[in-house]
């Protein structure tokens, strides 16, 4: 079967392709402002990539076209697909028919740490010897890819919140079925297609109306919103975690720091010690990830002290506090953190293990959340650990040089407003102390600053 790919160097779709091609299926696609790693990966697989949409792309008329979130009517690739009535579906409705199908689903969701909470789950699985299939929205560094098909039962699978496609506004994770799930946290985002954080609830509340009552659900024993989630009905047995004391009550699985930056701790289940971890990882939200997934292979068979000694092994994912380059004691580092949360927590992480050093943020809020100003009051404090911020506002958001300008005027100097990539470079080069951390946040290509900084660095330091 020949399966076209609409939005195929989507993190998603690009893995839909992966397992297409494993399938033994002929694979194309197109897309627009392709950048790696998606668009190398594919490359690397001998799938035909097109870039732009035409309907000339649609020769010779594929078997099936799966239509990815990011279309819409008007993009002339739809509109010939609709006008020649050419098969067509949505992404997660292809993956649940063609790969999930009787197979148990370990599925992790939430608004944070969906990534790296799968990457770890796979890791472990992996590690144990279960050969999982998998499908992961982003590239865990352990992996030579971002989904295979696996031999086994057992599939483990970022489950995402976004809506299926333009004709299918259910959110993805509806179309999975997992048996075992995590639900990480809940927190309002995607407000382009969601009116407020109660629309979110009732996704998430549909998708755990899916889980069967001998699954599992594994969540956070504080997140109110999904308190409210599983108060509108819950058939699945529940099992909470918690971070230290956070909670004046015992949780079925506790994490005990041992070093304050992340970077050591114990797994407590019903209070009685199991296991150490010390691993390269760092932040408190890595912690709450490694619990949930230390849990969910529980629930599969995985023993407590095979998970730990797997995640002391755990290499990461790829543009998750990535380490670019270490030039003379200036650390660059790439994180996709693009929530105020995340922000708040990814620069915690870093400031309990750096200490004193000077952390400098170079942050791009290009989300569509983010572009209709919903978190701006909790923006720069989300950047409090940083000693200073430099605010990319690449697309003339007036709002954001408002609140940069009004906290300006409250004598606040740190915060600072770039409105290109060589601006921004310009600033981030002033007065560099060494040692010192650079930290880029964004979840976008952000016009190859990555690149073009460690370029300006090593020529900056050198001169």
């Amino acid at each position: 079967m020949h399966i076209h790919i609409l939005g195929i160097c989507g993190t998603f779709m690009g893995s839909l392709a992966v397992l297409a091609r494993e399938l033994g299926h002929t694979v194309s696609g197109s897309d627009q402002g392709v950048y790696p790693p998606m668009s190398t990966q594919l490359e690397s697989l001998g799938i035909d990539l097109t870039e732009g949409y035409d309907p000339q792309n649609l020769k010779p008329v594929p078997d099936l076209v799966l239509i990815g979130n990011a279309m819409s009517r008007g993009n002339p690739e739809v509109e010939a697909v609709l006008n020649r009535n050419i098969d067509y579906m949505s992404g997660p409705e292809w993956l649940s028919r063609e790969v999930l199908r009787h197979r148990w689903v370990l599925a992790v969701a939430g608004t944070h740490g969906k990534t790296t909470t799968t990457a770890m789950l796979l890791w472990i699985l992996e590690q144990a010897g279960f050969d999982p299939g998998y499908l992961v929205g982003g590239v865990p560094l352990d992996f030579a890819v971002s989904a295979r098909l696996g031999g086994s039962d057992f599939f483990v699978i970022e489950a995402d919140e976004y809506d299926s496609a333009f004709f299918d506004k259910r959110s993805k994770f509806i179309h999975y079925r997992p048996r075992t799930l995590i639900l990480n946290n809940l927190e309002y985002d995607h407000a382009d297609i969601f009116d407020n954080v109660e629309a979110i609830e009732r996704q998430f509340h549909h998708l755990v109306r899916t889980v069967p009552s001998g699954g599992l659900l594994i969540r956070p024993a504080l997140d109110a919103h999904l308190d409210r989630v599983l108060e509108m009905g819950s058939w699945t047995p529940v099992q909470n975690t918690s971070v230290a004391s956070e909670v004046p009550y015992s949780t079925d699985w506790r994490a005990e720091l041992l070093s304050e930056d992340g970077s050591r701790f114990m797994v407590i289940h019903h209070e009685q010690p199991v296991a150490t971890v010390d691993w390269g990882q760092t932040g408190v939200h890595n912690v709450r990830n490694a619990l949930s997934a230390i849990v969910a292979a529980r629930h599969v068979g995985v023993t407590p002290d095979h998970a730990v000694s797997a995640l002391c092994r755990f290499s990461g994912v790829k543009r998750r506090m990535e380490l670019l380059a270490d030039l003379e004691g200036v650390r660059v580092y790439d994180d996709f953190a693009h929530h105020p949360t995340a922000i708040a927590s990814t620069l915690e992480g870093l400031r309990n293990r750096v200490g004193e050093e000077p952390i400098l943020a170079i942050i791009e809020p290009r989300s569509n959340t983010m572009h209709r100003g919903v978190h701006q009051e909790t923006l720069l404090p989300s950047a409090v650990d940083a000693d200073r911020v430099l605010w990319a506002n690449l697309s003339g958001m007036d709002w954001l040089d408002k609140i940069v300008a009004d906290a300006g005027k409250l004598g606040i100097t740190r915060h600072r407003l770039g409105s290109s990539v060589d601006e921004l470079i310009a600033a981030a080069l002033e007065d560099l102390p060494r040692p010192c951390h650079i930290v880029i946040m964004s979840n976008g290509g952000f016009g190859g600053l990555h690149g073009k900084l460690v370029a300006a660095l090593k020529k900056h330091l050198s001169s």
